[in-house]
């Protein structure tokens, strides 16, 4: 009758990014997100003005985004940032899980084991 939720480790996963970006030259990454998702209303669009929403990280949300490869899992991920940032990123499991739980959230990113149970 009733489904048992089932236990989901976030360290486990292994994040997969959903939305195109840029790189700025300082290192910042900006989202790109389709104003429309229609090509009709993207269309109409004027020329002059751009056809993306842009969202840019901080010097963290771009080194976390920076890291993800669709291959390393979020343990990788924060052992990874925690020896290259040091005390910026302190406390570095509670910090990046949280902002990959944002990430997910709003639907920026995926998880690839999360991906399969939905197929």
């Amino acid at each position: 009758m009733f489904k048992k939720k089932e236990v989901i480790n976030l360290l486990e996963l292994t994040p997969v990014r959903e939305k195109n970006f840029v790189v700025q030259e300082n290192g910042i990454v900006t989202l790109l997100i389709p104003k429309f998702k229609k090509q009709f209303f993207q269309s109409l669009i004027p020329k002059n003005k751009s056809k993306d929403i842009k969202i840019s990280f901080d010097e963290l949300g771009s080194a976390v985004w920076n890291e993800i490869d669709s291959n390393k899992k979020v343990e990788e991920i924060v052992k990874d940032l925690g020896e290259k940032l040091g005390k910026k990123i302190h406390p570095a499991e509670e910090r990046i899980t949280k902002f990959l739980t944002q990430l997910n959230l709003h639907k920026f990113i995926s998880f690839k084991e999360l991906q399969k149970n939905k197929k």
